[in-house]
């Protein structure tokens, strides 16, 4: 599987990890002067304690929406006990720290909660958040009512910011696995039509030899009907290792009002070790050369097919990302039972090179690669440049 993904996924949750310790130091902090200054006051303490519930679900990693509506009905609840039983002091600084709580808690809950719970727990939060006002005056609430009401849009509309990047990356994931699925169909429609032809021939040539009266020795028959055998055995190898994962192409559906392509476009060149050598030739800015084993041998095609098109879509990075590589090296060779195939590249990154972010090839790569059960590494190389190596197991026989 690619890397990439991986060390990305880790990045971001040791940055929410550090951001979520910095500002639960920083609410504690503030949270503990405020109870120090408020000593002595009950309705402090309690408004201090609120806040407190509030920070501590701002910053919660699990049962978010618990603790969201747990800091949501505390905070209403102490709003209509303190703003008619007890009127605490103006000046109680806690109830500022209150709000950035529950603002930062409807973001989150706009952001990871389930649509059936999304609307009620977003209502409680803002509602709670708008009538903070209400503990200290009906004229308070007048004044800070409008402030409050846009802070809430803008935590509303943070909230979606990220719940549509998060649905628009699912999307394109399912897109790129789609496309994925598409084309190993393709593949293996001409995988099986090669070998299907080539067993109809064998057929119909015994056929013939039957039909036209010659005497056949039993090597023969025996050597024809292996090679129908070997045919055989070959096509459903290539259908066994393909079609567990168009098992499950069904579930990823295409978007509303996109057709997916049909069957009737014809067959296609079948991406091979010929196609790779013109692949790798054709390709100059920078220059790439290819070296191949001499004990490869010969590949199933649908792992020739997949070392194709590991090279063509490392060859795509390396002219995207790394324009100042002076050359690049294409290898393939046997490591134990399997197939390596290397795409290694010398560039700085002075030329533009980035982490991905808008393009899900290696995503498409890694499922490719999976479904054959393979494995694919991409990252940069300790003395630099680019590598992308797919190690491809081949079957015996």
């Amino acid at each position: 599987m690619s890397d990439i993904g991986a060390r990305l996924d880790r990045i971001h949750s040791v940055g929410g990890c550090l951001m979520r310790a910095a500002y639960a130091g920083f609410a504690a902090l503030y949270l503990l002067g405020c109870a120090a200054a408020g000593i002595g006051h009950a309705p402090i303490l309690g408004m201090v304690f609120i806040a407190a519930v509030a920070n501590a679900a701002a910053v919660s990693g699990r049962r978010l929406l618990l603790w969201a509506a747990a800091a949501g009905a505390l905070s209403a609840f102490g709003t209509l006990y303190f703003g008619t039983a007890v009127r605490p002091e103006l000046a109680a600084p806690s109830l500022f720290a209150e709000i950035g709580g529950l603002l930062i808690v409807l973001a989150r809950v706009v952001w990871k909660a389930h649509r059936d719970r999304l609307v009620p727990l977003a209502v409680l939060l803002g509602a709670a958040v708008l009538a903070t006002p209400l503990r200290w005056s009906l004229i308070a609430a007048a004044l800070f009512t409008a402030p409050l009401g846009i802070t809430v849009a803008v935590a509303l509309g943070v909230g979606l910011y990220l719940r549509a990047l998060d649905a628009r990356r699912a999307r394109s994931l399912a897109a790129a696995r789609r496309d994925e699925r598409l084309e190993l169909a393709r593949d293996l429609h001409d995988f099986v039509a090669h070998h299907v032809t080539g067993i109809v021939v064998q057929a119909q040539a015994a056929r013939f030899t039957a039909q036209s009266g010659a005497a056949q020795t039993q090597e023969q028959l025996d050597r024809m009907l292996g090679e129908i055998e070997k045919a055989g055995t070959e096509a459903l190898t290539s259908m066994r290792r393909m079609v567990g994962l168009l098992r499950d192409a069904q579930n990823v559906n295409a978007p509303d009002g996109e057709a997916l392509p049909s069957g009737g476009a014809g067959t296609r060149p079948v991406g091979g070790l010929a196609q790779l050598e013109e692949l790798v030739e054709g390709f100059a800015h920078p220059p790439a050369g290819l070296t191949l084993e001499p004990g490869l041998g010969t590949l199933p095609p649908e792992v020739a097919a997949s070392a194709h098109r590991v090279v063509q879509e490392a060859l795509t990075n390396v002219r995207k990302h790394a324009a100042d590589a002076a050359s690049v090296r294409v290898s393939l060779a046997r490591v134990g039972g399997d197939v390596e195939v290397a795409v290694r590249d010398d560039g700085r990154g002075r030329g533009g090179r980035r982490l991905p972010s808008g393009g899900f090839g290696l995503t498409g790569l890694a499922e490719r690669v999976g479904a054959l059960g393979g494995r694919l590494h991409a990252g940069p190389r300790p003395e630099g440049g680019w590598e992308v190596v797919a190690r491809l197991p081949v079957p015996d026989g």
